[in-house]
Order: C-alpha cells, then sequence, then structure tokens
C-alpha cells in the first residue's frame, strides 16, 4: 500500500464516526472503522468505502485488547497515519442512583481507552518519517439532560488528556502531533470537516 495513507477511526459505526470515516476516505485514506460489539455494522461500512478498509473491533476498557488493535492496524495497512476517536459511552442514569462505578465505566471508555490507543498509535507513528496525527473528539456534545453527569464529567477530561499528550509530542524528535476538535452539538458534518482540518493541519507541519 505505498503512497496510501491509513486512517483508525474508533467508535467508527457511530453517528459521527460514520462521518468521519467517510471523510477519511474521501480524502483517499485507507480506513479501519472500530467498533466494540456492531461488528457486522463496521464491516458493512468498511466494505461500502470502495477502497482498502478494515473492520476491527475491541473493547475500550480492555488495555491489551486496545494495544493489540493499533498493531493490527499497523501490520494490515503497513503504517498509521491518523487516528481520530470518537467512540462514545452515554449511559444515562439519575444523580441519586449514580456510583463511582458509573463515573469510571465513561471515564474507562473516553479518557482511560483514549490515552492507550494514543499511547500506543503514537509509538508507531513515532517510527514513521511523517510522524501521524491523533485527533480526540470531545467537550461540547449537544444539549446536558438529566442522568448526563457520569458521561458529561468523562467526556469534558478529554480536551485535557489532548492538550497534555500534544505537549508531550512536541517535546519527541518524530512529528506525531495531537489535538481535540469540539463535538459541535453532536453534528456528524462540523464535526468530520473539523477533525479533516486538523489532520491536513498535521500533515503540513508533519511532511517530508
Amino acid at each position: 500500500m505505498d503512497g496510501v495513507r491509513a486512517g483508525l477511526v474508533i467508535g467508527g459505526t457511530g453517528r459521527i464516526g460514520r462521518a468521519v470515516v467517510a471523510a477519511l476516505a474521501e480524502r483517499g485514506f485507507a480506513v479501519a472503522v472500530h467498533c466494540h460489539a456492531a461488528l457486522p455494522a463496521a464491516r458493512e461500512i468498511a466494505a461500502a468505502l470502495g477502497q482498502p478498509s478494515l473492520a476491527v473491533t475491541a473493547d475500550l476498557r480492555e488495555e491489551g485488547a486496545v494495544r493489540a488493535l493499533v498493531h493490527r492496524v499497523a501490520d494490515h495497512f503497513g503504517r498509521l497515519d491518523a487516528v481520530v476517536l470518537c467512540g462514545r459511552r452515554r449511559a444515562a442514569v439519575p444523580l441519586e442512583e449514580a456510583t463511582a462505578a458509573d463515573v469510571r465505566a465513561h471515564l474507562d471508555v473516553h479518557v482511560t481507552g483514549g490515552f492507550v490507543v494514543a499511547q500506543e498509535a503514537a509509538a508507531v507513528m513515532a517510527r514513521q518519517e511523517t510522524g501521524g496525527r491523533i485527533v480526540f473528539v470531545g467537550g461540547d456534545a449537544g444539549p446536558v439532560r438529566p442522568g448526563d453527569v457520569p458521561y458529561r464529567a468523562s467526556l469534558a477530561a478529554v480536551p485535557g488528556l489532548a492538550l497534555a499528550l500534544a505537549a508531550e509530542f512536541a517535546a519527541w524528535a518524530a512529528p506525531v502531533r495531537a489535538a481535540c476538535v469540539a463535538a459541535a452539538g453532536d453534528e456528524p458534518a462540523a464535526v468530520a470537516a473539523a477533525v479533516l482540518a486538523e489532520i491536513s493541519r498535521g500533515q503540513r507541519e508533519c511532511g517530508p
């Protein structure tokens, strides 16, 4: 797959994920579509792209599975140029019934899982002359509803994770970059456009 850029979309079967997958494919990327438990849908989305693609599955709460997923994608395409993290967990629970476990379950997907993906992907990208770009989708996610405390609190931490990773990567010799785009009220087209803008910016900075 010489000359073909490769991307991995975490949460690629969701509303935002599908839009990001399509946008990357339109830009000429070979795309790996990640899902948690919707592999038939991921395969359908990947097959419809009309170019090199892959459907993959892993629970973001399982560190070993996540690390293996990143390497499976990189090995399949021979490189990894962009990772977009838009996987979501949204399990509403009334505040009076919420537990610390509910908060941890959301943090495990949005923050801990995101960290593991980014750490492993960055290690792959650092071995490439052109580096790579890691883009998180976090922050604003539309109207706040009762029962959303675990969801909103964990999603609000995503920009901080991206900012800290960006500072770490800036000290590396390898051209790896991280950024976060707002969920833009959960409007898929707007989010996908913002993601592409970040990836394009990273390619200009990281290109040979």
